[in-house]
C-alpha cells in the first residue's frame, strides 16, 4: 500500500505537505477503510493565526474537481470558529488562542465532495491534540494551614499537611510541585516533606508557657522547583500539659467566721498556675489536710480566678472552740506530669477565729411530740418545750410565746416553757389533720436585739370512746311472714374514730329474753346486720330494744315481697313516732305558746299601771325653781322658769306643727344672744318621759350660750317666807312605809339614785 505523509510546522514558516487522506491503490476494485490519521498537536498560547495545521487532498478527482468540508467541536459545535478549510484547497486552519486547560483535544469530521454534492469519500477523523504550557501558577488549597502539637513534643511529630495544585498538565513537569519552607523564626523546629507537604517537628524544645503558636512561611513550585512559585501560611499552636503544678501565693492565711452561721464564706486562698488557663491542667482543687475533723469547712474553686473560696458549712460554736488551724493542699483536675518539678508551696496554713456573737435559744427536742385526750379539761398539763442559751458566758433570761395555736387551745408558762390546755380539746376542729394539731412555739433571749427560736409543737389528738353507735334508721319494715322478702338490713356510724368505732355487734335486748324467741340478727359486716323474723308475726308496729330503740313495722307482703297497698297506713304509722305521741307533742307546744302569750300580757299592764300610779298618785306638783330675778322680793309669781304642763300631761300640748310663738328667756342667759331652739318630738306615752328628761337636760347642758342648769349660782337675800315646802315635805301626808318608789329606775339612769333613797329596802 501507499504511504501517507503528513507534513506539520508549529511555529515555523514552511507549508505543510498536502495530507491524502483519502489515496486507493490502482488496480483494486474493492473498497479500502480510510486512513487511521494520527492526531495533529498543536501549541496552546499559539498567538500567530490564523495558523495553518493541514492540507487535505483526495486523489478521485484532479485539482478543483473535490469540494472539502469539517465537522465538529471548534466548528460548527461549542466552541464555535476556532477552526476552519479551504473547500478547494483543503487547507485546515487554527482560528483562536486555545486553553489546553480548558479543551486539550478536539476531534473533528473531513468530507470529501464532487462539484454536483456528491461524496467522493467517507467521513475520516481528524483528531486536534493540544500541548500543554506552563501558564499556571501552582495553588495552596488554602491560605492558611493551622496545626496542633504539644509541648514537649518528640522530633518527628506529625502536625499537619499543606496541599496545593497545578491547573497544567500532570504528566508533565509544568505540575511537578515542591514544597518548602521559606520562614519560621529564629529556631528550626519544623520541617516539611517537599514532595508530600507533611509540617513535622525536627527537635524537642516546645514549650507553650515560652511560646504558644507559631507562624511558618511556606512555597509551592512546579517544574520539580524551578518553575513558577506561590506561598501560604502555616499556624502551629503548641497545646498546654499540665507540666506546671499550682502553688498558693503565701503560705499563711488568716480568716475570721461568726458563729451560729452556715453556708458563708469567710475568705479567699490565692493560688498561681503557668499552665493554659481555664484548662484541667490549670484548674485547681483544694483539700483540707487537717484541723477540720467535724467537716465544718469547705473549699471551692472560683471558675474565673482560679482561687480557693473557704466557707463554713456547718455552724461554729465560739463557746466551745475559738480557733481553728487549717492545713490545706491544692492540685490540679489534671494530673501532673512525671517531668513536671514539684511545686514549692503546694500546700499552705488557714487560721480560722471564730467570733462571738448572740446565738438564738436552742429546744432541746424540736419538733416536740405530745398527746392530749380529746375533751380534756382546761389546764390539762400537754408538756414543757424549754429551750437552752447557747450563749453560756452570756447570762440571758428566755421567755416563751406561742406563735400559732389557730384554735386557741393551749396556755404557755413564759418563764418555763410549760403548755397547759386554755379550753375543751374539740375533736372536730378544722385544723386536726390525721389526729394531729400544730402549734408553734417561740423562745427568745432577753439581749439587745433579742434572738429567737421557733419550735414546732405537735399535739396527738387521743381518740375517746365516748359516743354509742347510733342506728342509720331507726325504722324499718318486715314481712310478716319469714319467707317473704328478704328481711331488715340494719345499718349503724358512730362519730368516733378508730379504733372506737367499726365494727359493731348487733344484738337484741338481752332483758326481753322472749325478743330472741320471734326475731334474730346476723352479722352481715362491720358495720351493718340483718333482722329477720323466726316466726309469722301479726302486721303492726314492734318497738325492738337495741342499744336503740328500733321501730318495725311488719306488714302482709306480696309475692314480690312487698308491702300491699293496704299496709301503707300502716307502714305510714311506724315511719316515724306514733300518731298518739304526735298529738301529745303538737298538744304541749300550743300550751306553751299561750303561757307565754299571758305572761306577755300580764307583764305589759303591770307596766302600765306602775306608769298611771307615777304620774297620777301625786295630788300636788310641789317643784322648787331656781329663778333669776334683776331685783330683790318677787318670789313664787314667776314661773316662767319651767313649763310643769311638759310632765303633767305631754300628750295635751300644742302640736309642733302649729304655731307656738316666742319662746321665753332664760332669765340666766345673756341678753344679747337668744339661744337656738331646736325642734323636739314630743313624748306619746308616760313610758317616754325619762328618755323626753333626758334629751332635755343633755341639750341644755350642751348650749354653749348659757350656763347649764346644775350650775351654782350666787344670789343676794330675797326675804322671808315661801309658800314652796322643802324636799323632805313632798308628800308628807303619807308615810314613806306606805310608797313604792321603785318605778323611778325606769325612768331612766338620772332616777336610779332617787329610786335608792326612798325605796324599800
Amino acid at each position: 500500500r501507499d504511504c501517507l505523509g503528513l507534513s506539520l510546522s508549529l511555529g515555523m514558516t514552511v507549508p505543510p505537505s498536502p495530507l491524502y487522506l483519502w489515496r486507493h491503490p490502482a488496480g483494486l476494485n474493492r473498497v479500502r477503510r480510510a486512513w487511521v490519521i494520527p492526531p495533529i498537536s498543536v501549541s496552546e498560547n499559539h498567538k500567530r493565526i490564523p495558523y495553518t495545521l493541514v492540507q487535505i487532498k483526495s486523489d478521485k478527482q484532479q485539482l478543483g474537481g473535490v469540494i472539502y468540508s469539517i465537522k465538529g467541536p471548534g466548528v460548527d459545535e461549542e466552541p464555535f470558529g476556532i477552526f476552519s478549510i479551504d473547500k478547494f484547497t483543503g487547507k485546515v486552519f487554527l482560528n483562536a488562542m486555545l486553553d489546553r486547560e480548558k479543551t486539550d483535544h478536539f476531534r473533528l469530521k473531513a468530507f470529501a465532495l464532487d462539484l454536483g454534492g456528491s461524496t467522493l469519500e467517507d467521513p475520516t477523523d481528524l483528531e486536534i491534540v493540544v500541548v500543554d504550557q506552563n501558564d499556571n501558577r501552582p495553588v495552596f488549597q488554602q491560605e492558611v494551614f493551622t496545626g496542633h502539637v504539644l509541648e514537649g513534643a518528640i522530633p518527628g511529630t506529625y502536625i499537619t499537611k499543606a496541599e496545593a495544585t497545578d491547573a497544567d498538565d500532570p504528566d508533565t513537569d509544568n505540575a511537578a510541585l515542591r514544597y518548602s519552607i521559606l520562614d519560621q523564626g529564629e529556631t528550626e523546629l519544623f520541617s516539611i516533606d517537599e514532595h508530600t507537604g507533611e509540617i513535622r517537628t525536627v527537635q524537642v524544645g516546645l514549650d507553650r508557657e515560652v511560646v504558644g503558636v507559631y507562624n511558618l512561611t511556606l512555597q509551592v513550585a512546579d517544574m520539580s522547583g524551578d518553575g513558577l512559585t506561590n506561598t501560604a501560611t502555616a499556624i502551629i499552636y503548641v497545646d498546654d500539659i499540665n507540666d506546671n503544678a499550682p502553688e498558693f501565693t503565701r503560705e499563711e492565711f488568716s480568716v475570721r467566721a461568726d458563729e451560729a452561721v452556715g453556708g458563708i464564706d469567710v475568705g479567699r486562698l490565692e493560688v498561681q498556675d503557668k499552665d493554659l488557663p481555664g484548662s484541667p491542667n490549670w484548674v485547681a482543687k483544694f483539700t483540707i489536710l487537717e484541723g477540720d475533723p467535724n467537716g465544718q469547712f469547705a473549699i471551692r474553686t472560683d471558675p474565673k480566678t482560679n482561687d480557693g473560696i473557704l466557707s463554713v458549712v456547718k455552724p461554729l460554736d465560739h463557746e466551745s472552740r475559738e480557733r481553728y488551724q487549717l492545713r490545706v493542699a491544692v492540685q490540679n483536675e489534671a494530673p501532673l506530669q512525671a517531668a513536671a518539678p514539684k511545686a514549692a508551696r503546694g500546700s499552705a496554713t488557714v487560721a480560722v477565729e471564730v467570733r462571738d456573737v448572740n446565738e438564738p435559744p436552742v429546744f432541746h427536742s424540736n419538733p416536740l411530740r405530745a398527746s392530749v385526750a380529746e375533751g380534756a379539761a382546761p389546764g390539762t398539763a400537754v408538756a414543757t418545750f424549754s429551750a437552752r442559751d447557747p450563749d453560756t458566758r452570756q447570762h440571758q433570761r428566755i421567755s416563751y410565746f406561742k406563735d400559732y395555736d389557730p384554735e386557741d387551745w393551749l396556755r404557755v408558762d413564759r418563764a418555763t416553757g410549760r403548755i397547759q390546755t386554755k379550753r375543751a380539746i374539740n375533736p372536730a376542729s378544722p385544723f386536726l389533720k390525721d389526729g394531729w394539731y400544730r402549734a408553734i412555739i417561740l423562745a427568745s433571749d432577753d439581749a439587745s436585739p433579742a434572738r429567737t427560736a421557733t419550735g414546732t409543737l405537735s399535739i396527738e389528738i387521743l381518740e375517746v370512746n365516748d359516743h354509742a353507735p347510733l342506728l342509720t334508721s331507726p325504722t324499718g319494715t318486715l314481712c310478716s311472714d319469714p319467707s317473704q322478702g328478704s328481711g331488715l338490713i340494719l345499718g349503724a356510724t358512730d362519730e368516733d374514730l378508730p379504733p372506737h368505732g367499726a365494727p359493731f355487734h348487733f344484738q337484741l335486748s338481752p332483758g326481753s329474753p322472749e325478743l330472741a324467741r320471734n326475731w334474730s340478727i346476723s352479722q352481715l359486716n362491720v358495720t351493718h346486720a340483718w333482722l329477720r323474723l323466726r316466726t309469722e308475726a301479726q302486721e303492726g308496729l314492734y318497738s325492738l330494744q337495741l342499744e336503740q330503740l328500733l321501730n318495725v313495722t311488719v306488714c302482709r307482703c306480696g309475692e314480690a315481697g312487698v308491702c300491699t297497698p293496704g299496709a301503707a297506713a300502716l307502714m305510714a304509722g311506724g315511719a316515724g313516732i306514733s300518731l298518739v305521741a304526735l298529738v301529745i307533742v303538737l298538744t304541749s307546744v300550743i300550751l306553751l305558746l299561750l303561757l307565754i302569750l299571758l305572761v306577755a300580757i300580764f307583764e305589759r299592764f303591770r307596766q302600765r299601771v306602775r306608769e298611771k300610779g307615777l304620774l297620777d298618785a301625786l295630788p300636788d306638783d310641789v317643784r322648787d325653781n331656781i329663778l333669776n330675778y334683776d331685783e330683790q322680793g318677787g318670789g313664787e309669781e314667776d314661773q316662767d322658769a319651767y313649763d310643769i304642763n311638759q310632765l303633767r300631761h305631754p300628750v295635751e300640748l300644742v302640736p309642733p306643727t302649729a304655731f307656738r310663738g316666742r319662746q321665753p328667756l332664760r332669765k340666766d342667759a345673756p341678753y344679747h344672744r337668744i339661744p337656738a331652739q331646736p325642734s323636739r318630738a314630743l313624748p306619746t306615752s308616760p313610758s317616754d318621759i325619762a328618755d323626753f328628761i333626758s334629751d332635755g337636760l343633755e341639750a341644755a347642758d350642751n348650749d354653749p350660750s348659757v350656763p347649764p342648769y346644775d350650775t351654782a349660782l350666787i344670789y343676794d337675800y330675797e326675804g322671808e317666807g315661801s309658800l314652796a315646802g322643802t324636799l323632805s315635805s313632798i308628800l308628807s301626808s303619807l308615810g314613806d312605809e306606805d310608797q313604792d318608789y321603785d318605778y323611778l329606775r325606769d325612768w331612766g339612769p338620772r332616777f336610779t339614785r332617787l329610786a335608792d333613797m326612798y325605796g324599800q329596802h
